[in-house]
């Protein structure tokens, strides 16, 4: 399975428990200077990772610099990617090993970025995001585990398990793994079996 593909998550997760993450927050725009998608990663977050803007003096008491917490799942707070509609902020997120981002919320411009990059955007309520951060953060190797098939997203140690939406064509996009030229392409034999029988009559 590419990483275009998504399924089956089952990873650990990090925890961004802070809400109102906007976009120059995910990936500052000093860093937009590039056109392709690769190595936007490594400036995720930048102003929250690094004192200073070599990234030699990571900060200690941000998440993604703990040795604790890994994985291709992200907890973030309420309002997750508000702000400006740089498609850059999902690049970034993706870039850096992001496959699914979870929050109670998230900016719908942010939320179409990210389903047309791959990147599961999946809306819980309130209430099962905190249960996720508090299995999380009690023990960082809690595995998540989404399930976008079946669309549920569940805390493997608890079994406490909840629904989550999706448009049905991104859904069958994230997993072909086809963006939207790929989809079309995908309906090739039935367009020409179309044509064929229209042909006919």
């Amino acid at each position: 399975m590419s990483r275009k593909q998504i399924n089956i998550v089952s990873s650990p997760a990090v925890p961004l428990n802070r809400e109102n993450v906007d976009t120059d927050q995910i990936i500052p725009a000093r860093f937009l200077k590039a056109t392709t998608r690769d190595g936007f990663g490594k400036n995720l977050f930048r102003d929250w990772r690094y004192e200073n803007d070599d990234d030699t003096k990571p900060k200690s008491d941000f998440v993604l610099n703990s040795s604790k917490y890994s994985g291709t799942i992200l907890l973030a707070g309420k309002n997750f990617g508000c702000g400006s509609s740089r498609e850059h902020a999902a690049w970034a997120l993706k870039d850096h090993g992001f496959d699914v981002v979870v929050s109670s919320f998230f900016a719908d411009i942010f939320k179409n970025n990210a389903l047309n990059n791959f990147l599961l955007p999946v809306t819980v309520s309130p209430a099962f995001l905190e249960k996720l951060f508090s299995a999380v953060e009690n023990d960082p190797q809690s595995v998540i585990t989404v399930n976008l098939p079946d669309q549920k997203i569940t805390i493997a140690a608890t079994g406490e398990a909840e629904h989550f939406e999706i448009n049905p064509y991104k859904k069958e996009c994230l997993l072909n793994g086809y963006d939207d030229i790929d989809y079309l392409l995908s309906l090739k034999g039935r367009i020409e079996e179309y044509e064929q029988q229209r042909e006919k009559i």
